[in-house]
């Protein structure tokens, strides 16, 4: 139910189309630390004289619901009796025509490109092709309570636009770009080095910033991609400071191998893309796991960001991510599925993998990763590495309103085990290991 009754709180902001919704809540404070409510209160609203059809509905606040009823006496509010609201899962590194190959057997990283990976993103250049899949694709993503994405389209601009023109529509706050690759791949997904940079500006002039669109340079690894196509990329990384850069490193030992051929100048993989201007804030590097303390330490100097992808590693046979070394040396991080290598659409699946691959022999105590940080690596962590974390990612005022409502009743033995835990932790958990896809019940997109 929604009242157009105006609302005025203590900041003296007036608000209306005012909206309230009672239940569990998960959210972050500003160090990360969980802020979990057994019975917790939403409000979501618009601002007085922006309440027109397309704009946001914002966080109003969020709390215990004690505390906060009496500041809404006359919102009526919806009781969700038994389920939990969290903000939208964030996706960090993703390929949306990968969408038909997930589950595809291969030897490891690069057979599966060549047998897979590249003949399916060819048919990309086809626009109806690539706004079917984009439909699917970002219907599964919503239905799997992924809000927001960093994605990789494919090297034909009509990939770009089927994928904003779709995310646009649903009204979702998306980033993705036109891969570059014009060297090392076969007919039918390689580019011309000066049309993939003229592509490529002309994509940010169209997109970036468009409604709730975001638009990242996307050299799809360093082997393919000449130097001069790097040199162009990174060119237009300084160029347009606010767009992001998306690409992998050091995620196979075959390919380091390779990089370390081609670009023999270069320190490290990673030192690559430094090399070519492409480190800074907003860049986010899919992967990361042969890294040295240099490596790491590069990463936070740069301010750059490394989306973990603990499903792909673990499906490709690639490595471990080494998460105690990373949070040591604190750099941003988050989680990402990286479908369609990772073998999930499904934020638990790899929250699941990451608390796997967090015990592979990091930890001096033999634990992983607590439930609550792997949740913050996929929610307001992962917003933090994308530096849009006074948008998204969590339950504070200001934010807009992207969140899922979870109803553990739909999958009994996840109600069950909840109803016996001890412990906020213990319900994370119990959420991480038991759900999937049919315990998010309802999916909110700026409040819709």
């Amino acid at each position: 139910m929604t009242t157009n009754k105006s609302v005025f709180l203590e900041d003296a902001i007036e608000w209306t189309h005012v909206k309230a919704y009672r239940s569990a809540l998960l959210r972050f404070d500003e160090n990360g630390a969980p802020d979990y409510e057994a019975d917790g209160l939403l409000v979501i609203g618009k601002k007085a004289g922006l309440e027109h059809a397309l704009s946001p509905y914002l966080i109003i606040q969020a709390g215990s619901y004690q505390a906060l009823k009496p500041l809404f006496l006359d919102i009526p509010i919806e009781h969700l009796s038994g389920q939990l609201i969290a903000p939208g899962f964030i996706d960090l590194h993703i390929h949306y025509p990968q969408t038909d190959i997930i589950g595809s057997p291969a030897a490891g990283l690069l057979p599966w490109l060549e047998n897979y990976t590249f003949p399916a993103e060819s048919r990309f250049a086809d626009e109806s092709h690539a706004s079917e899949t984009a439909n699917f694709f970002l219907s599964e993503m919503l239905r799997n309570g992924v809000t927001t994405a960093l994605t990789f389209a494919t090297s034909h601009p009509s990939s770009v636009n089927a994928i904003f023109k779709q995310a646009q529509q649903k009204g979702l706050r998306w980033i993705a770009g036109k891969v570059l690759q014009d060297r090392h791949s076969p007919d039918g997904v390689r580019d011309e080095t000066e049309q993939s940079l003229i592509d490529t500006e002309t994509l940010i002039q169209q997109w970036h910033e468009q409604d709730r669109l975001g638009y990242a340079i996307t050299p799809r690894f360093a082997p393919t991609s000449t130097e001069a196509q790097l040199k162009g990329a990174g060119f237009l990384a300084g160029k347009y400071q606010n767009v992001w850069i998306q690409t992998h490193v050091a995620e196979n030992l075959d390919e380091i191998k390779w990089v370390r051929e081609l670009f023999p100048n270069s320190r490290s993989y990673l030192e690559t893309y430094q090399d070519f201007g492409l480190m800074r804030k907003r860049s986010v590097f899919a992967h990361c796991i042969h890294f040295d303390l240099q490596d790491r330490l590069l990463m936070k100097e740069t301010g750059a960001a490394a989306a973990v992808c603990p499903t792909s590693n673990l499906f490709l046979g690639s490595g471990f991510f080494d998460f105690e070394k990373s949070l040591a040396v604190g750099f941003e991080l988050g989680l990402a599925s990286d479908v369609g290598g990772g073998t999930s659409f499904s934020p638990f699946h790899t929250m699941m993998a990451a608390y796997y691959v967090g015990r592979e022999g990091h930890t001096k105590n033999g634990l992983s990763l607590s439930p609550s940080q792997l949740w913050y690596l996929h929610t307001a962590g992962a917003a933090k590495a994308l530096d849009i974390a006074d948008q998204v990612g969590n339950l504070r005022p200001g934010q807009e309103a992207d969140f899922i409502i979870l109803n553990p009743s739909k999958k009994p033995i996840l109600e069950r085990r909840i109803s016996k835990a001890n412990s906020f932790e213990e319900v994370l958990f119990a959420y991480i290991v038991l759900a999937d896809d049919r315990v998010i019940d309802q999916t909110f997109i700026a409040g819709a």
